[in-house]
């Protein structure tokens, strides 16, 4: 099994709308998925409640069968879809990928 973990700091604002918004509308998004990418075993996205600069301000974690798996995942045109999204609103992103 593969964890994939993903961590994002959001732009403070713009064009998509403020930050909390655009968490929420991501979360929603990528928790979507799941009805249209069957690779996906698991899938959970959190807003973060820690104040801390330091903080990320959403997190996703995944779980698929292999990373084969992961990578159909990745190259779906539905993820594709969600990240050119993520892409144009975060600022910065951290991601770790495991075997369990």
């Amino acid at each position: 099994m593969i964890a994939h973990i993903v961590a994002w700091k959001l732009k403070d604002c713009d064009e998509s709308g403020k930050k909390e918004e655009v968490g929420r509308k991501i979360k929603r998004m990528l928790e979507n998925l799941k009805n249209s990418i069957p690779e996906i075993i698991k899938i959970e996205c959190g807003l973060n409640i820690n104040k801390s600069d330091s903080a990320y301000d959403i997190s996703l974690y995944s779980l698929f069968d292999s990373i084969e798996k992961l990578q159909i995942y990745q190259n779906h045109p539905q993820h594709r879809q969600v990240a050119e999204f993520i892409s144009r609103v975060v600022a910065r992103r951290v991601v770790v990928d495991y075997q369990i």
